[in-house]
C-alpha cells in the first residue's frame, strides 16, 4: 500500500498539480496585497481618500456604525467595497496568467521541430542490400 501511494504522490502529474497550487496560493497572497496596499490606497487618494473597504450598505436598521468591521458586528451589511477589492484582484490575476499562457504557448512554436532522425542500424543494412542487388542486376 505504501509502494503505491509513493508512486501516485510522486508521479509527475499529481507533483506537479500541487507544486502548482501551491505557487498559486502564493501568487494570490501577492496579488492581494499589491491590490489591498498599493493599488486599493491610489484609488481610495484620486477619490478624495476614500476607503474602498468601508464602504457598504446596512441591511438593518440597528446598523449604525461608520466602518464596516464594526457594522458587520452590529448587524448585516453589503459590503460591496471589499468585493470591490476582490473583483480587482481577480482582474489582475486573470491578466497576468492570460500574459503568462499567450507567453508559453509563443515559446512552444517556436521551437525548432527536432530533425528527424537518422536511418536506423536495420534501414542502413537493407539499403546496403537493395544496392548490392541492384549493382548485380545491372552486371
Amino acid at each position: 500500500m505504501w509502494n503505491e501511494f509513493k508512486s501516485f504522490a510522486f508521479k509527475g502529474n499529481a507533483f506537479d498539480l500541487a507544486i502548482g497550487v501551491m505557487i498559486g496560493a502564493a501568487f494570490g497572497r501577492i496579488v492581494d496585497g499589491i491590490v489591498n496596499y498599493l493599488i486599493m490606497p491610489v484609488i481610495g487618494a484620486l477619490t478624495g481618500g476614500l476607503n474602498f473597504d468601508d464602504y457598504f450598505l446596512p441591511l438593518s436598521s440597528e446598523v449604525t456604525a461608520t466602518t464596516l468591521a464594526e457594522a458587520q458586528k452590529q448587524g448585516a451589511v453589503l459590503a460591496y467595497g471589499a468585493f470591490l477589492s476582490v473583483i480587482i484582484n481577480f482582474l489582475i490575476i486573470a491578466f497576468v496568467l492570460f500574459h503568462l499562457v499567450k507567453a508559453a504557448n509563443q515559446m512552444k512554436k517556436a521551437e525548432p521541430a527536432p530533425p528527424p532522425a537518422g536511418p536506423t542500424k536495420t534501414e542502413e543494412l537493407l539499403t546496403e542490400i537493395r544496392d548490392a542487388l541492384r549493382s548485380k542486376g545491372q552486371a
